[in-house]
């Protein structure tokens, strides 16, 4: 009985305090779907992988400003759900100044190119339906407008700053127009709402870069149905992001 307690209190122990014996980070990089994180993991190979309660993560040694760093990669999951909950925990357990989500989108065709990287100054949650009150007053409710301030001039790669729209599907052909005349969106995807409400309410600096890799139309998505062309596209742009990744990290430094 004795031996029991003991074990029962250690667990709590382990619960309660185990977030103070975490490493640390001042700035962690996380990625959300599961085919992004394959290609971190292919592009780095000999890391340190552990486990989380969320997902995969390991530390990684960088050079930022002449200053050997370490950086978090952190898989948080795909979906809004396991995005908040890992960008909580994240914050929580490393608490880092700054996060970085790196990973796709889809693009609405005619607005912006395969592969192309977006870089988010404002999130929309658009699939909020609201029976009893005011849609929009829900989603405005659930928009975050990204402080890029203390992000100086000039970006150390191509990009295009604008609005990201999310929601827990895939972009519906028959809501383009609307995404483009309601939110002035040229893409979207699944995650980057999520993270930056939690991030925004907890008062981090939050960078995020989505790489479109499909392209959806107000007919077709070029990837429905031939989910290769996602799995290719996704390739693409993950391993462009990561190329391009210390560079970004030379601006986290205010």
């Amino acid at each position: 009985m004795i031996n029991l307690m003991k074990k029962f209190f250690f667990i709590i122990f382990l619960f309660a305090f185990g977030n103070l014996y975490a490493q640390k980070c001042r700035i962690a990089v996380i990625i959300s779907a599961n085919s992004e994180w394959k290609v971190v993991k292919e592009f780095y190979p000999k890391e340190n992988y552990n486990s989380s309660p969320w997902g995969d993560y390991f530390f990684k040694d960088f050079k930022i400003n002449n200053v050997n760093e370490k950086i978090l990669f952190f898989h948080g999951g795909w979906g809004k759900v396991a995005a908040a909950g890992s960008a909580q925990y994240v914050i929580s357990t490393y608490q880092p100044e700054y996060l970085i989500n790196i990973g796709t989108c889809g693009g609405f065709e005619g607005s912006i190119k395969k592969y192309e990287v977006v870089l988010v100054d404002k999130t929309i949650i658009y699939d909020i339906i609201e029976a009893m009150g005011d849609s929009k007053e829900a989603i405005n409710d659930y928009s975050i407008n990204l402080d890029l301030n203390w992000l100086k001039l000039p970006y150390p790669s191509k990009v295009i700053k604008t609005v990201m729209v999310s929601a827990d599907k895939d972009l519906i052909p028959a809501e383009i127009e609307s995404l483009k005349n309601n939110y002035n969106a040229i893409a979207g995807d699944w995650e980057t709402g999520a993270i930056a409400y939690t991030v925004s309410k907890n008062k981090k600096k939050l960078l995020i870069l989505r790489g479109v890799s499909d392209l959806v139309s107000n007919t077709k998505g070029e990837a429905y149905g031939k989910e290769h062309i996602f799995i290719n596209g996704t390739d693409v742009v993950m391993k462009n992001l990561l190329i391009t990744l210390p560079l970004w990290l030379e601006k986290c430094n205010n």
